[in-house]
C-alpha cells in the first residue's frame, strides 16, 4: 500500500484495509481502488478509494529524424489520488508523468539500388575525395586508405554517392548480398551517381585499393539495400 495513504489514514487515526475493485477501467480517467477505513475506538467506518491518473501522451515531430523513426523521450508514469468516497472530497497524491514520443518526419531513410565498385588508381582518378573530413582534412585513397574511422561508428568503408542527396558525412549501412553487411561513409561522388539519381536510381560506389581488386566484381549488383545511420556530420 502506499506509504502516503498510510499517512492519510494514521492522521484520521485509522487502519486501512484494501480491497481491489477495479483496476486501470476503461471507461473512465482513473483505475479504482476502494478500501474501508476504520477507526481505532470502532465508533464510525468510512469508505475511501484511490484512483490511479492516467498519463496522456504528447507527440513532437521532428524533421532532423529520419521518416518512420519513433523515440519515446519521457515515459508516462500514472498519478495517484486520494477519495472520500462520503463526501467525495479528492486529494492528488502524485501527479501523471506525461509521456512524449518524438516522431521523424525527415527523409526516409531505407533505399534499393545499385552498387559498383571503383579503384583509387581507376582512368582518370588522383585518389583524392570529393568530401573533407569533419576536421576540415582533405582525404586521398592511395595515401590515407579506403577506411574511414568515424568518431559515432568507429572504422567505416568510403563510399562516393550523390552528395545533393547523400551528403557529405552520411553513414549507411550497407546490405549487399554478395559482401555482407557493413558501415560505410558517404566521402566521394561522381557523375554516374547523380545521372542514376535523376533517373530515380539509387546508385553508390564502393572505394577499392586497386582497380585490380577482384572484390570490385562482389560489390558490383543490383537489389543492395541502403539503410541511412546518419544524415551528413
Amino acid at each position: 500500500m502506499n506509504t502516503y495513504l498510510l499517512g492519510l489514514a494514521a492522521k484520521w487515526g485509522t487502519i486501512l484495509c484494501v480491497s481491489v475493485t477495479g483496476l486501470f477501467s476503461s471507461s473512465s480517467l482513473f483505475s479504482e481502488m476502494n478500501f474501508e477505513v476504520k477507526n481505532l475506538n470502532q465508533t464510525k467506518n468510512t469508505v475511501a478509494g484511490a484512483k490511479v491518473v492516467n498519463y496522456e501522451t504528447t507527440l513532437a515531430y521532428n524533421q532532423d529524424l529520419p521518416q518512420g523513426t519513433v523515440i519515446t523521450k519521457q515515459e508516462g508514469k500514472p498519478g495517484l489520488a486520494y477519495v472520500n468516497i462520503e463526501n467525495n472530497v479528492t486529494q492528488l497524491v502524485s501527479e501523471p508523468t506525461n509521456e512524449i514520443v518524438e516522431i521523424g518526419t525527415g527523409k526516409k531513410t531505407e533505399y534499393v539500388g545499385k552498387m559498383t565498385g571503383y579503384g583509387a588508381d581507376c582512368v582518370g582518378c588522383s585518389g583524392n575525395l570529393s568530401c573533407r573530413t569533419k576536421q576540415g582534412s582533405s582525404w586521398n585513397l592511395i595515401n590515407n586508405g579506403t577506411t574511414y574511422n568515424d568518431e559515432e561508428y568507429g572504422k567505416v568503408r568510403i563510399l562516393a554517392a550523390a552528395l545533393d542527396n547523400f551528403p557529405c558525412g552520411t553513414i549507411i549501412e550497407v546490405v549487399n548480398p554478395n559482401l555482407g553487411t557493413f558501415n560505410a561513409i558517404v566521402l566521394d561522388t561522381g557523375g554516374d551517381m547523380r545521372k542514376a539519381w535523376n533517373n530515380g536510381i539509387v546508385h553508390m560506389d564502393l572505394a577499392f585499393n586497386s582497380e585490380s581488386n577482384t572484390a570490385i566484381y562482389q560489390a558490383t549488383g543490383t537489389n543492395v539495400i541502403f539503410n541511412v545511420k546518419r544524415w551528413g556530420w
